[in-house]
């Protein structure tokens, strides 16, 4: 009758599941031997039988003595078998495997040995188990002692090589989806496990794991923001890998996965993470060009937050979305694939972003969302359209904010979304329209400055603070002669509140006098005899009429001095207020200054027989005698001492006056001017006596 535990002996089984480890092992050595002469006669048969009884009553036994037993006598059988293991590597690995989770950390050491004595023989026989035995040391790198962590650690290696050398037959495919669910423990030991295998693979020519980037590029980036820094630099260089892997050949690259999956990180809070996201990004976007044109709601999602950093830690992310951003644009405006990269880019997913960032907090993020919308108009004019009126009360809002910059890169889009409205389905492109030779603002852009003087009535502190800026700036980018134009008709026509419409006047005539801007519109008004400019100075007279020192601005600008003249005498019937003498003395100033270097020249000029050197001569003794005796009245007596005395020693000849020749009705002007002011002078009374009623009842 055989012993129980055939082929083992009683004396050989007795000594496999003592508790010394020295007569254990004194018992594998005889197992050894056993297993060679077995596998010298090709005894298959004892084999078998003696891996089942090492597996199952030793292996399996709920004597820990007895599993170390086993597990010795497990790696004595692999040596014996030599370079035949390969055969009966499955009941040989398996059975360790189990013991790799026993709950005594001794069996857990052994087990690691025996596995590593299996695997050293087997070699490249092993590699169909690799990924359970992935698994089982993916928990064995997380062991409480340090002695089961060592051993796991030996064997690690030991696989990596095998991997290495064995690549060709290494089944990437089943290993992946492990890999993917164990990216995502939390534990420092295990994701260091992982990185470097990830590492290693990376780094075998004959394996692409770039083309499996999409399945771990998620988790790798979440193991950025573990608190281990060994953790966080195995995980940077394993992506810097990757990247270098990707500039040299990106065709595995799933682009479209991966973008999102960057996209996603570079919104994290933690910085490390949207540092390396981003300058993924912007790798991306250099290496693949205008396929990224799709992501680009995501992108900007991604990197407009960034541009506010300012702190020293973060400038690094700061210069990489700013690069990115750059990149992105130069994308959208090439015209090598104007057709393919209008088809790619989601102009609706777009706006909903810009749309968004533009009540950011940062002056940085809201330049660059405003310079983007003006960069997508410009590019694709037709199909921004539909998003020109959502867009104009954010941008009017706008105007409001502290930054000039903003104000004034607010007011580049809302004059090009003027324009592509104006310029929708016509044939040429033009800021005007054209009637009776004359320019006359067409229906988008009046709405436009209608909204712009509305925003003026209602917010009071824009006017006062940002209406100057915003009105040079608008001239600079359409047109003086169309803004003031438009502008003077609005007010004429549909400003009910004088007040207001003073106030406004007031302001327009101080940036026309003095913006180096409205120059050309200065000129022109100086020739009125000219049909177009005559036509202009009407149009701004009938608003102009508004403010009687703007007026008078006015007309002495465009020469009409004979007009100024009687003008000034109607200034008896003109309330005289501080406020109309602090205007008059700015006048006197202005006469001074370059702009109206021309007026000065004027009084000693003998052109047209003298008739304007007079009539300017006598407005100017008109406006003296408005003035107290102040610095500005010294100031225009001085200038008027110099004119020669013998202008008015002969009658003028009205004909010859520039006035004249303009054959503008200046008796209409002078009636509407007179008109306008008793409409003035009526609506204070009503003004005045509001305020007493009010001042009583209180």
């Amino acid at each position: 009758m055989d012993p129980p535990y055939a082929p083992l002996s009683e004396s050989c089984a007795k000594a496999l599941g003592d508790k010394v480890y020295e007569k254990r092992k004194v018992a594998s050595q005889e197992i050894e031997k056993m297993v060679t002469d077995f596998n010298n006669k090709n005894n298959t048969t004892q084999i078998r039988k003696l891996i089942e009884v090492l597996s199952n009553d030793f292996a399996a036994s709920r004597d820990a003595n007895r599993r170390k037993g086993g597990l010795i006598g497990l790696a004595a059988t692999s040596l014996g078998l030599g370079k035949d293991c390969h055969k009966y590597v499955n009941e040989l690995v398996q059975p360790i495997i189990n013991c790799l989770s026993d709950q005594d950390l001794r069996v857990r050491y052994f087990a690691s040995e025996s596995l590593y004595n299996v695997v050293k023989v087997a070699r490249a026989a092993i590699i169909p188990f690799f990924p359970e035995l992935f698994a089982a040391l993916s928990r064995l790198v997380t062991d409480s002692d340090q002695t089961v962590k060592g051993g796991s650690e030996l064997l690690d290696r030991l696989l990596k090589d095998i991997v290495t050398e064995s690549s060709q037959t290494f089944n990437l495919e089943a290993f992946i989806p492990l890999l993917r669910e164990r990216i995502y423990v939390k534990n420092a030991n295990s994701r260091q496990y992982v990185i470097s295998w990830i590492s290693i693979l990376n780094a075998v020519p004959d394996i692409n794991m770039v083309y499996y980037l999409t399945d771990i590029l998620d988790g790798l980036l979440g193991m950025l923001e573990d608190n281990s820094p060994e953790v966080q630099r195995m995980c940077e260089t394993t992506l810097n890998q990757f990247l270098k892997s990707i500039r040299n050949d990106a065709s595995s690259v799933h682009m479209e996965d991966t973008i999102n999956t960057l996209i996603y990180h570079a919104q994290s809070p933690n910085e490390l993470i949207k540092s390396i996201a981003i300058s993924w990004v912007r790798e991306f976007v250099q290496i693949f060009g205008p396929n990224v044109l799709p992501y680009a709601s995501g992108i900007f999602t991604a990197i407009l937050p960034c541009l506010e950093y300012n702190v020293e830690s973060k400038l690094s992310i700061k210069e990489c979305a700013v690069s990115v951003n750059k990149s992105m644009m130069q994308l959208v405006s090439s015209k090598e694939h104007k057709t393919e990269n209008t088809e790619k880019i989601d102009l609706r997913s777009i706006m909903e972003v810009l749309s968004r960032y533009l009540t950011h907090n940062s002056m940085h993020t809201k330049v660059a969302v405003l310079k983007w919308i003006h960069h997508l108009f410009l590019n694709f004019p037709n199909e921004m359209s539909a998003h020109a009126n959502n867009l104009n009360d954010n941008l009017l809002s706008i105007l409001s904010d502290n930054s000039d910059e903003v104000v004034l890169q607010s007011l580049s889009v809302l004059a090009v979304i003027a324009d592509s409205q104006d310029s929708k389905g016509k044939k040429t492109v033009s800021v005007f329209l054209t009637f009776n030779q004359f320019f006359y603002p067409s229906d988008h852009y009046r709405k436009f400055l209608l909204s712009l003087l509305n925003l003026f009535s209602e917010e009071r502190l824009i006017l006062e603070s940002r209406a100057s800026l915003i009105i040079r700036k608008l001239c600079e980018l359409l047109n003086a002669d169309y803004i003031y134009r438009t502008f003077a008709e609005i007010i004429a026509e549909q400003m009910p509140n004088l007040k207001l419409a003073a106030t406004i006047v007031r302001m327009l005539n101080s940036i026309l006098l003095t913006s180096t801007e409205l120059f050309e519109l200065r000129n022109s008004l100086r020739h009125i005899s000219n049909e177009k400019s005559a036509d202009l100075f009407q149009c701004l007279y009938k608003s102009w009429a508004h403010c009687p020192v703007s007026t008078l601005s006015l007309c002495l600008l465009a020469q009409c001095y004979q007009h100024v003249s009687d003008l000034v005498i109607l200034f008896g019937d003109v309330e005289i207020t501080l406020e109309l003498l602090s205007e008059l003395d700015k006048l006197v100033q202005l006469i001074e200054s370059p702009i109206f270097a021309p007026l000065r020249l004027t009084l000693v000029s003998k052109s047209n027989n003298c008739a304007d050197a007079q009539y300017l001569a006598h407005a100017l003794f008109g406006i003296l005698m408005l003035l107290p005796q102040t610095e500005a009245f010294n100031t225009l007596r001085n200038r008027l001492q110099c004119v020669p005395n013998y202008w008015g020693q002969e009658p003028v000849e009205a004909r010859n006056s520039l006035q004249h020749k303009s054959g503008i009705d200046f008796e209409e002007l002078r009636n509407h001017f007179i008109k306008l002011q008793k409409a003035h002078r009526e609506q204070r009374i009503i003004q005045r006596k509001r305020s007493v009623i009010i001042s009583e009842t209180h």
